[in-house]
């Protein structure tokens, strides 16, 4: 898929992953629109960045969500490309007195429903284009979870389940591309909880996106996460045990 000269989405994209993909498909010749809750902190990351544009929404929120597809309907109707980004996690283990469905709640809403409703809305404007692409970004917790973000990591494999059907059901009818950015622990301010320092710079899943946009290799498994998959097919456990020993 050719990644230049389009018009491209990216929820959570004022800092970490999403920053450095926009910053990286900047460079390339898109036009990029940044979403995130803080507009401080979108304002701050565009003014890093060339021909990108801001729009603070909070995408659990429908009305946010119907604000942002209007917004894009004026200025962006030629959209080419959605990155499903924006992320939340709660850092515990399921243990008595463990808060499960609280933290579930809001992680299943962030991470999958609050994606399939965008999905939903901009499905119509992304089939009218010659080339269009979905990214939804998972993470190696999409195979096997992790025992101290447990929901999180259900979350993200909800996400997975779902962006395997519309990968699908999509290439019968469209032309939509559908990825799947499957990385692993990331050297971000969303990660530092979870000992993120330890992780990979958020510089080389956006280069791994884009070699995966040039290359059409839709389900993207950057840095560990080759590795861990190869394992978890030999043995489900032993990978589930090598995951977490690195944690």
């Amino acid at each position: 898929m050719n990644i230049s000269n389009k018009t491209v989405l990216i929820t959570g994209g004022g800092s970490g992953i999403g920053f450095q993909i926009a910053k990286l498909l900047t460079e390339k010749g898109n036009k990029v629109i940044i979403t995130g809750r803080s507009e401080a902190r979108l304002k701050n990351a565009a003014a890093k960045l060339n021909n990108v544009g801001i729009f603070a929404c909070d995408i659990t929120k429908e009305e946010d969500v119907n604000k942002l597809v209007n917004f894009l309907a004026i200025n962006y109707p030629g959209l080419d490309v959605l990155i499903n980004n924006a992320g939340q996690a709660s850092v515990y283990q399921l243990l008595p007195g463990a808060i499960a469905y609280a933290n579930a709640s809001a992680e299943i809403l962030t991470n999958y429903l609050a994606v399939l409703r965008l999905t939903d809305h901009l499905l119509p404007v992304l089939e009218k284009q010659k080339e269009a692409a979905i990214v939804n970004v998972t993470s190696v917790l999409a195979i096997a979870p992790s025992y101290d973000v447990p929901t999180y990591s259900a979350s993200k494999a909800a996400l997975h389940s779902y962006t395997q059907a519309l990968r699908f059901s999509l290439a019968k009818t469209t032309a939509i591309k559908v990825f799947e950015l499957m990385p692993p622990l990331v050297d971000t301010e969303f990660s530092q909880d979870i000992g993120g320092s330890n992780g990979i710079p958020p510089q080389q899943v956006a280069e791994e996106l884009v070699h995966a946009f040039e290359n059409d290799i839709e389900e993207i498994h950057v840095g560990f996460t080759a590795q861990f998959y190869d394992a978890y097919l030999k043995s489900p456990k032993d990978a589930f045990l090598m995951l977490n020993s690195r944690r």
